[in-house]
């Protein structure tokens, strides 16, 4: 199952859409503080994290997540260009860091990646 933590409600419906679409279960939250209070972080193979997220940030979600024993893959998605934030995107240990609008192939292609991936 893949999680999807996006605060803009448009933005996240897309998402779930497309990668239900490829065939992918999914489950979305609005914040990262809406996904850590349903303690289900342990239920995805991959997560796909907005950055830039009203409160704690998609970033800091997962520096949370793995200090706390979930080493889950990540993609990091983003609508900004700036060079230190993508640095620490990479720098976390990430799948990958794609931009705003999302690229279907290039978010599937990321996912595969990821690896342990049940269709």
């Amino acid at each position: 199952m893949i999680g999807i933590v996006e605060d803009d409600p448009s933005m996240l419906r897309a998402t779930e859409a497309l990668l239900d679409a490829h065939g992918f279960s999914t489950a979305g939250f609005s914040s990262a503080e809406d996904f850590l209070a349903r303690g289900v972080a342990s239920r995805f193979d991959c997560l796909v994290l907005d950055i830039h997220l009203d409160g704690l940030s998609g970033i800091e979600l997962h520096h949370r997540l793995k200090a706390s024993g979930r080493n889950c893959p990540v993609i990091f998605v983003t609508a900004l260009e700036n060079e230190s934030v993508w640095r620490q995107a990479l720098e976390s240990g990430c799948v990958a860091c794609l931009r705003k609008p999302i690229p279907a192939g290039q978010l599937v292609e990321a996912i595969a990646k990821a690896g342990s991936l049940k269709n």
